[in-house]
């Protein structure tokens, strides 16, 4: 199951709109398919993504967590469900 979030444009503003925490993301195409999940500091992960992220990745969507350990459970529930 995708996140319930709305998709933001993968761009320099979207980097700068997230916050400075931990979170799982998702990458996803022009269609919204999700191309990639990730977990990690929201900026940083976004920044790399922005720069390194899959072909096609034109949208990102995130969810913030509380603790590293809930970020990667997260992504993990997200990456199973995805396959």
């Amino acid at each position: 199951m995708p996140l319930r979030k709305q998709w933001r444009a993968l761009d320099r503003s979207a980097v700068g709109a997230a916050p400075d925490r931990l979170g799982v993301y998702e990458l996803g195409d022009d269609d919204g398919v999700v191309l990639e999940v990730g977990w990690g500091v929201l900026p940083d992960e976004l920044k790399d993504a922005l720069s390194y992220g899959p072909r096609g990745a034109t949208q990102v969507r995130w969810k913030t967590a509380q603790t590293r350990e809930q970020a990667e459970e997260l992504a993990a529930e997200h990456r199973e469900r995805a396959d």
